[in-house]
Parts: structure tokens; C-alpha cells; sequence
């Protein structure tokens, strides 16, 4: 269910004008166009990273096997990369 809710607003002439131009220009409504600056404006970050997170869940997934880390880190420093840096 989507609700609105009506308010009131006080925009002085230069204002109006220019929201009336670009509402007319864009084939929209004032309101539309202040809804929408208000979203960007208040919400742009929430909506940021509720798309962040829903773009994270599942990165692993196709992930077969868990990793442990400090093993990770281990074979890394086992590993030849010191020797294969110093000769570039």
C-alpha cells in the first residue's frame, strides 16, 4: 500500500517560475519535481546503501568452500612474491 500524504508549501515567484518551467519542460508536476528533489536530497544516501547491501548479499555464493584467513595469510607469506617484486 503506497501513501501520500498533502502538504503546503511557500515558494516565492522566482521559485514557482522556475519549478513551473522545468515541470513544464520535463512534462511533469511541481510536485513530482519536489518529491523527487526531497528524496535526493534526504533519502539519496539511505537508498545508496540499501542498494550496496542488496548487491552484496550472495557475493559468495558461488563459493564453494570457506576460506580461513589466517591460513590465507600464511601461504601468502610462505609464498615467492618478495623474491618475484624485487626482481621487476
Amino acid at each position: 500500500m503506497y501513501i501520500m500524504h498533502r502538504t503546503q508549501l511557500y515558494l516565492d515567484e522566482h521559485l514557482w517560475n522556475a519549478l513551473h518551467a522545468r515541470a513544464k519542460s520535463g512534462k511533469t508536476s511541481i510536485s513530482e519535481l519536489v518529491r523527487v528533489a526531497v528524496r535526493d536530497r534526504y533519502m539519496g544516501k539511505r537508498d545508496e546503501q540499501a542498494k550496496a547491501m542488496q548487491e552484496f548479499v550472495g557475493i559468495r555464493k558461488s563459493r564453494s568452500e570457506a576460506v580461513d584467513a589466517v591460513e590465507y595469510i600464511r601461504s601468502l607469506r610462505r609464498g615467492d612474491r618478495l623474491e618475484r617484486l624485487s626482481q621487476e
